[in-house]
């Protein structure tokens, strides 16, 4: 993000707004501070992206248009987890596939997406 002359504290508003953003699904406005020149990989403090908190919230359409414009799939935040698994520990199937038509890593972070999808019975979405 270039910083037009704000200050740290007005880009990490905009950075939380954007999360925020993401947690909601609200891709519309979410996809207005990327075409402004948020990073698409942004983080916040826990090194969570707008991908990884959209997979987890379940919002399928938000993660793919953050796909679409670059987002790297298989970034973890600070405890090693990967999108997919939060997506498979919180059961949004839809997130799931559009994150494998990705090509997300499934041994990726701590649990794999694999084991992840062991540990909650959702074998059956990972499968090769």
């Amino acid at each position: 993000m270039s910083d037009g002359g704000i200050t740290p504290e007005q880009a990490e508003r905009v950075v939380a707004i954007a999360m925020d953003l993401a947690r909601e699904g609200d891709t519309a406005q979410l996809l207005e501070f990327v075409e402004h020149g948020l990073p698409v990989d942004v983080t916040d403090a826990d090194a969570n992206t707008l991908l990884m908190l959209a997979a987890y919230h379940g919002h399928a359409d938000t993660v793919r248009a953050l796909l679409d414009r670059g987002a790297d799939p298989d970034l973890r935040n600070a405890r090693d987890q990967s999108p997919i698994a939060g997506a498979l520990f919180k059961g949004a199937d839809e997130v799931v596939a559009v994150l494998r038509e990705a090509g997300a890593d499934l041994d990726a972070g701590t649990p794999t997406a694999r084991d992840a999808a062991t540990l909650f019975g959702r074998r059956h979405l990972i499968a090769d």
